[in-house]
């Protein structure tokens, strides 16, 4: 049972609880003290305004301050929130409607405590000192703010309970929405390694693990490809070496029977050396084949005129072509360009121009050209020969593989190999085509430009 508390989506989640939750509290504590002191300056902006009338009153009519008081008090009109309280100079209660009061200073509205008809609350009161000596202490009982002020926080707990619900259950959500592909990908991994590598993730959707999910099914393809190759080159190894293998052996069986007879140690000799050097070339084009899909050169790369490549190759297999009674031809024109390494490309086309040599029969004509395409450089070579059969057009590339048609012919089936391996390493590939008038081998090699 894996640990929850190391899952990369639990911490995830906590994180996202934690922020969510400190974001909701700070968004409350603002709202609420925002909404309080909204409610608090309208209070001192009434208390002022009350103050001055009073102010006003008592320098017209002096001496009826206390009257006007009283009046106002006895009129019923805010008679539970306002508060009124004259003192003599000495202290002393003319008039109001206050039990006990604190001492108050002489600036703008404070809170406090008071005693309002025999019963405490808590209140806002401004005091003045009036000219005559007298104190006025005008007031505004916040029962009604303090009702406020707990809705308030009755409204942002329950909605804060909602969100962290909300929250919790959306955390639930996402980590199913998180596990679940993972979980599919961790049961396929399982799969592929019991074994089964024709297994592949299933791509629900377009999204992130949409995306990674036909990356890694790309990579597997290209996994199962270079293990049904190393499969395939173990088999055709243990089959079609060991024919040669065994005609070495019995030339050396048949000089060693002969003991002195003149001339037949030297020619089993000779014979078992042809063999030899045929298969170190097998196994030169399959260290060529390896080195080239293990992307070793990828690093060397520069950019690489193609056309200048078709040429030289072209220059190199003239006289080949002549022997052969075939025309070989390059298309000319300015540079064309492709990142690459020139000697892996020379490579790959000399085995194709090879080929085309060698299949097309006499009396037929090859064409080398590079073409540049949009994005893309086309290093071809056409024949006019018989062509492939369509139906091996996706097998010939296949390591050992040969045509039956081309089995009279010397060669071991690894030269279309090593061209596709080449095209690879340089994120291009090889494309073979029959057109009708013979066979097109295309490397389709991504464009550099220039500069």
């Amino acid at each position: 049972m894996p640990d929850i508390r190391r899952s990369v989506v639990t911490q995830l989640l906590l994180g996202y609880g934690l922020l969510v939750a400190t974001s909701i509290a700070v968004v409350s504590l603002v709202f609420y003290f925002g909404t309080m002191g909204v409610l608090q300056q309208n209070v001192d902006r009434r208390l002022i305004y009350i103050a001055n009338r009073e102010i006003r009153f008592n320098m017209d009519h002096p001496g009826a301050l206390a009257r006007e008081i009283d009046r106002q008090l006895g009129d019923s009109i805010n008679s539970d929130t306002e508060i009124f309280q004259l003192l003599s100079s000495r202290g002393q209660r003319i008039v109001g409607n206050l039990d006990t009061w604190p001492s108050l200073p002489d600036r703008g509205p404070v809170t406090a405590h008071v005693l309002r008809y025999g019963r405490p609350a808590l209140a806002r009161l401004l005091r003045i000192s009036l000219l005559d000596g007298d104190t006025l202490i005008v007031g505004w009982e916040l029962s009604e703010q303090e009702l406020i002020g707990r809705l308030v926080l009755r409204s942002l707990a329950a909605g804060a309970l909602i969100s962290l619900l909300l929250i919790f259950g959306g955390a639930l959500f996402f980590r199913h929405l998180i596990e679940h592909p993972i979980a599919v990908m961790r049961r396929t991994a399982h799969e592929i390694e019991a074994g089964d590598l024709s297994r592949r993730i299933p791509v629900a959707s377009s999204d992130e693990f949409g995306r990674l999910a036909m990356d890694i099914n790309r990579m597997l393809d290209r996994i199962e490809q270079l293990m049904d190759g190393v499969l395939h080159v173990s088999n055709a190894i243990a089959h079609d070496l060991r024919t040669p293998l065994s005609r070495i052996r019995s030339r050396l069986e048949e000089a060693v029977r002969s003991g002195d007879g003149a001339g037949s140690p030297g020619e089993a000799a000779v014979a078992a050396i042809g063999e030899i050097d045929e298969l170190i070339l097998v196994f030169e084009k399959l260290l060529q084949i390896a080195q080239a899909e293990s992307g070793v050169h990828a690093n060397a790369f520069e950019p690489v005129d193609i056309r200048r490549v078709a040429r030289d190759m072209a220059d190199l297999y003239d006289a080949s072509a002549e022997a052969a009674g075939v025309q070989l031809r390059a298309v000319d024109g300015g540079p064309v360009l492709a990142l690459g390494d020139r000697n892996l490309i020379a490579n790959a086309l000399a085995s194709l121009i090879d080929n085309a040599i060698k299949y097309s029969g006499p009396d037929s004509t090859v064409e080398v050209r590079a073409v540049h395409a949009g994005e893309h450089v086309f290093l071809e070579v056409l024949d006019d020969g018989p062509g492939i059969p369509e139906a091996e057009l996706p097998r010939v590339t296949t390591r050992f593989y040969r045509i039956d048609q081309s089995r009279n012919l010397p060669g071991n089936g690894l030269g279309l190999s090593i061209v596709s391996a080449i095209a690879s390493l340089h994120g291009g590939r090889l494309a073979l085509l029959n057109t009708g008038r013979g066979l097109l081998a295309r490397i389709v090699l991504p464009h550099q430009p220039a500069g």
